[in-house]
């Protein structure tokens, strides 16, 4: 079983509390994070069921696409992605994401957005088996049941007998959920949702039986894909104090959520806290362009 390594945020916090972030962007230098974990399980499965092709969707940024296209060059598939958004067809190299999938040999089918929002329409399916025959299908961000087994790997022995509160950044549900199986019933699992509305927590309880988490939804900064001055100045600021790059979708928005948290005595006192890395980082690339555009400040990891 892959562990990754647990790194304390060398902070001084009030009230003697201790916060540290696992490494799991550090687990694969493409497959990284939590895709790491949803697809291990599903590649074993792609391939023990004799499937040469592997389907799956996802946007212009999705790390999803990425980490999809990446593990079928390293494992052996032909890889499809279905891609939101007609428009896109003659912009592949406007997306960092698109351009490394199709750089990896991934098909990209361009679907229109009210023909994607229906994807998992019966009749869609078909019609995608009828253009590229047999294949594996895995659901946009990953979520599936064998998604969850391998995101139930993230948390070790000692981390459930160490840290009081869990944090983990949310897309689709399938790491937080991982996450809650795995924990123990004292621990606190927090989720931070990049999404607007509170719609996920009905997602998680399709995969979980435990009650000992909760959904924040203070910190998306607008919404999924959202941004604003304020988030990207504080990963600059994080990034100098810390040595540690986060992604400004999810990992980013989740540690400012903690670090407001934390300032608002929302954790009791020496509590010992960890946050999940997830990865992501590929797609800073993207959004640092799209900033430019707008003359805003951009993501300085490089610098």
């Amino acid at each position: 079983m892959e562990k990754s390594q647990n790194q304390k945020i060398e902070m001084v916090f009030p009230n003697g509390i201790e916060l540290y972030i696992k490494r799991e962007d550090l687990l694969h230098p493409i497959i990284s994070g939590n895709k790491f974990r949803k697809l291990k399980y599903n590649l074993e499965e792609a391939k023990k069921l004799g499937f040469k092709k592997i389907l799956t969707f996802g946007g212009a940024f999705s790390n999803h696409i990425v980490a999809v296209a990446g593990a079928g060059v390293a494992f052996g598939f032909e890889t499809i992605g279905v891609i939101r958004g007609e428009e896109l067809i003659d912009k592949v190299q406007e997306s960092p994401s698109l351009a490394f999938a199709q750089q990896n040999g991934m098909r990209c089918h361009f679907a229109d957005r009210t023909t994607y929002r229906d994807k998992s329409d019966k009749r869609f399916v078909e019609s995608l088996h009828d253009l590229y025959g047999d294949f594996y299908l895995i659901p946009e961000g990953g979520t599936n049941q064998l998604a969850i087994k391998g995101c139930e790997e993230i948390l070790t022995t000692k981390d459930k007998s160490t840290f009081d509160f869990v944090c983990c950044a949310m897309g689709t549900g399938g790491t937080i959920s991982g996450i809650i199986n795995s924990a123990n019933a004292t621990q606190e699992i927090i989720g931070f949702s990049s999404l607007k509305g509170g719609f996920l927590s009905d997602v998680i309880r399709n995969f979980v039986q435990k009650e000992n988490w909760n959904i924040n939804c203070e910190y998306h900064f607008g919404g999924y894909g959202k941004v604003s001055d304020e988030l990207i100045r504080f990963l600059n600021i994080f990034h100098q104090q810390t040595n540690i790059s986060l992604d400004p979708i999810y990992t980013g928005k989740m540690m400012f959520g903690i670090l407001d948290l934390i300032q608002k005595d929302y954790f009791p006192a020496h509590s010992k806290i960890l946050a999940i890395h997830t990865g992501g980082l590929q797609g800073i690339s993207g959004m640092n362009d799209l900033l430019r555009k707008k003359n805003k400040e951009t993501i300085q990891y490089n610098d």
